[in-house]
């Protein structure tokens, strides 16, 4: 099992939007979220710049979106296509960016949805609970503590 990123393209975009929604369904009926406002948000914040696509064996399976804040990267989206799911792809993922923040000497930061099922693989991997609010939780890495 080979998983790799590769830069994003402008025409990825259809494809992680779709990971998106097929994702975030539940979470926006269960918050109220205009599906709408949603769609327009994901459109004006998707930088391929800033988004890698997660390939398995070559083939597409995922992304994320990762934003540099100066002291931190900030993963500001992950998404695994839903077959994909549970072979330890987003677990490698994001140990593979907590060893490209490390080598930068940055933490990494992140918001996750408080009923989102990921939150248990952000707290295995050693992100600790920052902040929160009504809806997410913030998290972050150190680099150099591993906590």
């Amino acid at each position: 099992m080979q998983i790799a990123l590769r830069p994003a393209l402008a025409m990825d975009f259809d494809y992680c939007a779709r990971l998106y929604f097929s994702g975030m369904d539940r979470v926006i009926r269960e918050l109220n979220l205009d599906q709408a406002a949603q769609v327009t948000g994901l459109r004006h914040q998707w930088d391929p710049a800033q988004v890698r696509i997660i390939t398995l064996d070559g083939a597409d399976v995922g992304w994320l979106h990762v934003i540099d804040q100066g002291d931190a990267l900030f993963l500001a989206q992950l998404f695994v296509d839903g077959p994909c799911q549970g072979r330890g792809i987003g677990t490698e993922v994001v140990n593979s960016l907590i060893g490209e923040a490390a080598r930068a000497h940055k933490a990494v930061t992140l918001g996750v949805v408080k009923s989102n099922p990921a939150l248990r693989l952000y707290t295995r991997i050693g992100f600790r609970i920052t902040d929160e609010d009504d809806r997410k939780f913030y998290m972050r890495r150190d680099f150099d503590t591993g906590a």
